[in-house]
Order: structure tokens, then C-alpha cells, then sequence
């Protein structure tokens, strides 16, 4: 099937070394030739893949030196036939030349248009492409290692090999069903069974793993917490290693939440630094300690400060109640004061001095992100956990009448879990899916 010529500019706006514009269809390198000049005695026609080629590029009034290569369908990134000319950095050089390309006859390309083709083409899946996207917008070491691993088909391979299986168990309760007078073994309902339980387990496994890829992917949401003038501020400052936050002696200073991003391990940290929890009766910090409780409520760690040249007073007392379920670290602040309060905490440290801030760290990594294998594949996209979720409940529910009810009955569990697993891949997703995962692409990828 014949697709036409698209084109866009596929390295990113503004000044730098080098450019890229990408043509992809069913004759890129027709218009190649009409907008590039070899320097050796090569014409275009005959540029072999995947060979960097010198020359002048034409531009709509200008030219360029640069360089043309060429990609060979079904070889390419598109799986179609493929021209990219690099060209030295800058917007009007690229504007330029994507300009001539389009009065050639190229169209320009959509939102994720080239990765789109790819999908098509039969050339990645579709969570590989989700796991393209993660990577480019990865805001941390740990995002870039689990949209690769989604990029390399883990997740699709392990999707593909549970519907193996169900499509084998479909196909013995088929056969037992169409052929009910033919000298066949009738179906094994506690093979079918534990062949089930197996595929149930591995879904349950797998879905375990969501917890810890939301927060590689969100980030790990931190909410330092306590009374006024333990050092929350000082600490939020000492962790980001700059000043974030004012400090100050005075007590209610932190009127809001004061947020900073860090890496640990090459996981993102979100810190918030609240606003001091007390009784006051000014109304602004009010809304601060109201916003301060809600932070409390939705975080995956809690930082509970505590002056550690103080005993621990009703206050103190008052707010560890409120974290007291929630995941935790006690920190004794202000270690380099004398009068140490002897109070019990997970570690005490010195803000202003940095005492121990490093061995925060490590706790906070271990605390949140207790058993993180950086090598482990991890369910990063909400989609995908849902998908998952539902094929494990409709295998579930066969499981359930296994043995109770006819097996047509389970058949119908058993396709829709396998409808549900083809969501992984795209192979059953939705043209509403498909568009919507290509939107979150940029144009040129």
C-alpha cells in the first residue's frame, strides 16, 4: 500500500550543532533529489542505504552543507522508505529546508506521525511506542531505564506469551466443544484449571510491580512535616544542596508548600516543604497548615522533623498522630546544637551543617523504593495497569466457574482476558487509543 511523502524537523527548535529533517513515505528519495547536490558523482537515485552522503542541501532560498542518508524500507525506522538530511543547527536553516520538501510534495507530518507508521508497519508494539515517549520525557535516570525496557518489548513479550497460553486453552475447550461425538479427550478441567491459576499469578505478579513504576515515573512525592522552627526549611534547602526555601527564626514563616525535585539513586524525588502544624489564628496560615494536612494525605514518604535539641512537646506529639500510618522517617533536626533531646527518631542530622544529609538520602531510596532492581521491568503507564487488571479479573471469574459451569461459559473469560492483553500491544486497542497515545508525541518523532 502506497502512503505519501511526510516531512518535519525532528531534532528540537533553536540554535545547536546540527538539525535533522525527516522524510518518510513511498518516494523520499524522489524529493531528495530534487533538493540535494552530491559532492562526489553519485546521484541520488543511486545512493545506497544507509550511507552518509556530503553535499548541498537547497532550501527554499538558500543552501546548506550538510549530509543525506537514506533508509530502505521495510528497514527503517517507519518500516517506509526514509531520507534524512542533517544540516548545521539553527531554526531558519531547518525551517528552510522542511519548506522546500513541502512545495516538493511532502506533507507535513502529525504529531508522532513518524512512530505512528512505525506501529503500522508492524515495526514496534504499541507499548513499545509508549515506552519511546516515556524515555524522550523521562525527567530522571529511573524513567529512562523503564521506558527502555517498555521500548524493548518487555512488557509486550510477557502480554504475548499469556495469550499464547490462553489461545491453547481456548483451542482444547473449542475442540472439546465442536466435536463432542469424535473420539477426543475431553477436556482436563484440573489441567484447564491450573493452567489458569498459573496465568493469574503471573498477572498478579506483574500488576504487583505498579507501585513502584508509578513513582518511578511520577516521582516519589516527599512532604517534610512538623511544628514550626524544627528546621523543616533548613532541611528542604540541605537536601536540594541551594535555597530553595527562606529560613528564619521567626516561627510561621512557611506560609505554603515550597517544592524542589532531586535525584536519588536516579530516582526524581518531589519534595514539599510544608508550612509549620500548630493552632494559629492568622487566616493565611491557616490555608498553609490546611494545604500542609492535605500534602500529608497523598504522599509516599513523610520527612517528620523534630527540633533535636528539644523534648518532644504536645505539638510534636499532636502531629506524629497524623503520620503516625503513613510511611515515614523521624529525623532529629538541628544535631549540631548542644542539649540533645535523647527522643527516639530514625536518624538525626544537622541541617545547617549537613551532618548526615547523605545518609538521608540513602534511607529516603530504601524507605520508598525498598527492593528496586534497576534492571527489573516495572508497569509504568496507568493503561497498562488497567488493561492487566481487567484481563486478571476475567481470568479470575473462569477460574471461579471452572468445574461449576459449561466450559463455553469460561471461553468467554478466557477471549476477553485475551482481548484485554492484545490492549498491551495494540493488537485489539482502539483507534480512539492509538490516536490518543501518538498526540502525546512531538512533531518529528
Amino acid at each position: 500500500m502506497k502512503s505519501e511523502n511526510i516531512a518535519a524537523i525532528s531534532t528540537p527548535a533553536g540554535r545547536g550543532g546540527v538539525a535533522v529533517i525527516r522524510l518518510s513515505g513511498d518516494s523520499p528519495l524522489a524529493v531528495a533529489s530534487k533538493m540535494f547536490l552530491p559532492s562526489g558523482k553519485t546521484a541520488v537515485a543511486d545512493f545506497q542505504p544507509y550511507r552518509m552522503y556530503p553535499g548541498e542541501i537547497v532550501a527554499e532560498h538558500f543552501k546548506d552543507y550538510g549530509l543525506c542518508v537514506y533508509f530502505k524500507a521495510p528497514h527503517s525506522f517507519t518500516g517506509e522508505d526514509v531520507v534524512e538530511f542533517h544540516c548545521h543547527g539553527g531554526t531558519s536553516i531547518a525551517r528552510g529546508i522542511l519548506a522546500r520538501a513541502l512545495t516538493l510534495g511532502c506533507r507535513g507530518a502529525e504529531r508522532g506521525e513518524f512512530t505512528k507508521r512505525a506501529f503500522l508497519n508492524g515495526k514496534l508494539s504499541l507499548s513499545s511506542a509508549e515506552g519511546l515517549i516515556d524515555m524522550i520525557n523521562g525527567e530522571s535516570e529511573a524513567e529512562v531505564r523503564a521506558g527502555y525496557m517498555l521500548y524493548g518489548e518487555r512488557l509486550n513479550g510477557a502480554a504475548d506469551r499469556l495469550q499464547a497460553e490462553l489461545t491453547d486453552i481456548l483451542a482444547g475447550i473449542d475442540a472439546d466443544m465442536d466435536f463432542p461425538e469424535e473420539d477426543i479427550e475431553h477436556t482436563d478441567l484440573a489441567d484447564i484449571g491450573a493452567r489458569m491459576r498459573a496465568v493469574e499469578g503471573e498477572l498478579r505478579r506483574m500488576l504487583a510491580t505498579y507501585g513502584t513504576g508509578s513513582k518511578i515515573k511520577q516521582g516519589v512525592n516527599v512532604v517534610i512535616a512538623g511544628r514550626p522552627n524544627t528546621g523543616k526549611s533548613s532541611l528542604l534547602n540541605a537536601l536540594l544542596e541551594r535555597e530553595k526555601a527562606i529560613v528564619s527564626s521567626v516561627p510561621g514563616t512557611t506560609r505554603d508548600a515550597v517544592e524542589g525535585t532531586l535525584e536519588i539513586g536516579g530516582v526524581r524525588f518531589n519534595l514539599f516543604d510544608t508550612a509549620g502544624i500548630r493552632q494559629s489564628g492568622n487566616e493565611i496560615e491557616n490555608i498553609g497548615i490546611a494545604r500542609a494536612k492535605s500534602l500529608i494525605d497523598g504522599a509516599d514518604l513523610i520527612l517528620f522533623v523534630l527540633d533535636g535539641s528539644e523534648k518532644m512537646c504536645e505539638e510534636d506529639k499532636n502531629i506524629y498522630k497524623q503520620v503516625e500510618d503513613k510511611p515515614k522517617i523521624v529525623v532529629s533536626n538541628k544535631n549540631d546544637l548542644e542539649g540533645e533531646s535523647g527522643e527516639p527518631c530514625d536518624i538525626r542530622v544537622s541541617a545547617k551543617t549537613g551532618e548526615n544529609i547523605a545518609a538521608l538520602k540513602a534511607m529516603m531510596l530504601e524507605k520508598s523504593m525498598a527492593g528496586y532492581d534497576t534492571d527489573a521491568a516495572f508497569l509504568i503507564e496507568r493503561r497498562h495497569y488497567d488493561a492487566l487488571s481487567a484481563a486478571r479479573e476475567e481470568v479470575a471469574q473462569a477460574i471461579a466457574l471452572c468445574g461449576h459451569a459449561p466450559l463455553d461459559l469460561l471461553g468467554v473469560h478466557l477471549k476477553a482476558a485475551w482481548d484485554k492483553l492484545g490492549e498491551i500491544s495494540g493488537k485489539t486497542a482502539t483507534e480512539e487509543i492509538i490516536n490518543e497515545i501518538f498526540a502525546k508525541f512531538c512533531v518529528g518523532k
